[in-house]
């Protein structure tokens, strides 16, 4: 049942994900990079609202907590892109870009948790 939870939590993630970059073309006219880096602040930030609710308040189950963490948001974020975005702007040798992708997603990514948990205290 645990797989089959994940399996359904992560499909549906992962077309979250999938419209946020539809989304970003749409309103920006870029999907790389700037798609990633927001499912990825914007699911921290809900896992950071969901640990922190069901740490203070929740009656959920362990199975619907598997849904949603291992599978939806796990699903939805994407360290793979991620990574490959910033393989891809190495290796054209744009140095900088590279490294401030990587400082802006690891920083917001964290600082999105925090703030998500400080919602619900």
């Amino acid at each position: 049942m645990s797989f089959l939870l994940v399996f359904l939590g992560g499909g549906l993630g992962s077309v979250a994900r999938y419209s946020v970059s539809i989304m970003t073309t749409k309103l920006f006219g870029i999907q790389f990079l700037l798609g990633t880096l927001l499912v990825n602040v914007l699911g921290s930030f809900l896992m950071g609202l969901a640990v922190e609710y069901w740490a203070l308040k929740s009656g959920l189950s362990e199975q619907t907590k598997l849904f949603l963490t291992t599978g939806f948001f796990g699903g939805f974020t994407t360290f793979s892109a991620f990574s490959l975005e910033l393989v891809l702007l190495w290796s054209k040798g744009e140095f900088l870009q590279a490294t401030l992708y990587v400082i802006a997603s690891v920083l917001l990514s964290v600082a999105a948790l925090f703030v998500g948990m400080a919602l619900i205290r």
